[in-house]
């Protein structure tokens, strides 16, 4: 029979001895994502285009978690160096079996306005840095026999928003992406989800608020103009997403697979 304080232990920190990797995971949604990773347990390895950013992270979550993390610098658009990292990741604390994609952009402006450049960049990022990163952690789950994949989409990979075409469309792809690797996966012990956020307090957010008020919006009419779109009347807070996000990564959700959970308080249904 199981000693009880250890099975407390386990219930306690269900997410023990895995490795999770997140990319983006120097600030907003990431870094809420690997606090509450890290509050379940994981180890972590945390990627972003700013090393400041995930120094700042990792600081934070080593002074409040007995958990291993590490940083990698990384550009998810670049094959090599996701490869790479991925290789640094494993070395470090073993083969990822939770990976959460979460890095992304949003471009914004009328659709006349876009060059294919920046629409080159936006599916590269969002799309194509899903893919890599994805590929590149497959085959340690398919050893492992188990594996938490969740992607960071947005609830414009389930409705549409004007003036974002590129991030709609490349957020749809995502989930899209999503549900058919849930299907090929699915005997696996490997599950794949969406997680899909309304407008959330982070940086993103607040460059649309930033660009509101530069077309002659103050900072309060700007609030509420992303507000406006949620029934509950406010911005998402990252660690709700980030909650989500860890009961996705859980043991016990095995069964949840293919779905793309919107955080919008009822914006999407």
């Amino acid at each position: 029979m199981p000693d009880q304080a250890d099975s407390a232990a386990d219930d306690a920190l269900p997410l023990a001895g895995r490795h999770a990797l997140i990319t983006g995971g120097g600030r907003g949604i990431g870094a809420a994502v690997a606090v509450e990773l890290a509050r379940l347990g994981a180890d972590l390895t945390l990627t972003g285009r700013s090393e400041s950013h995930l120094d700042i992270t990792a600081t934070e979550i080593n002074d409040r978690y007995r958990v291993r993390v590490a940083i990698c610098p990384m550009d998810i658009s670049v094959e090599t160096a996701v490869r790479d990292s991925v290789a640094f990741a494993a070395g470090k604390l073993g083969p990822p079996t939770i990976l959460i994609n979460n890095a992304g952009v949003a471009p914004a402006g009328p659709f006349e306005d876009l060059d294919l450049e920046i629409w080159r960049h936006a599916f590269g990022v969002n799309v194509e840095g899903v893919f890599l990163c994805t590929h590149a952690v497959l085959a340690g789950m398919r050893a492992a026999g188990w594996g938490r994949v969740v992607n960071i989409a947005s609830t414009a990979g389930l409705t549409a928003y004007p003036q974002v075409a590129a991030y709609v469309a490349s957020k749809h792809a995502v989930v899209g992406l999503t549900r058919a690797l849930a299907l090929e996966l699915a005997r696996a012990g490997i599950t794949v989800n969406a997680v899909c956020p309304g407008y959330t307090e982070t940086d993103m957010a607040q460059g649309a608020i930033d660009n509101l008020v530069a077309a002659g919006r103050s900072e309060a009419e700007a609030r509420k103009l992303l507000a406006r779109k949620n029934p509950q009347g406010r911005l998402v807070q990252p660690d709700e997403v980030a909650r989500a996000v860890g009961w996705l990564c859980l043991p016990g959700s095995a069964a949840v697979t293919g779905q793309a959970i919107a955080v919008a308080g009822g914006e999407v249904m």
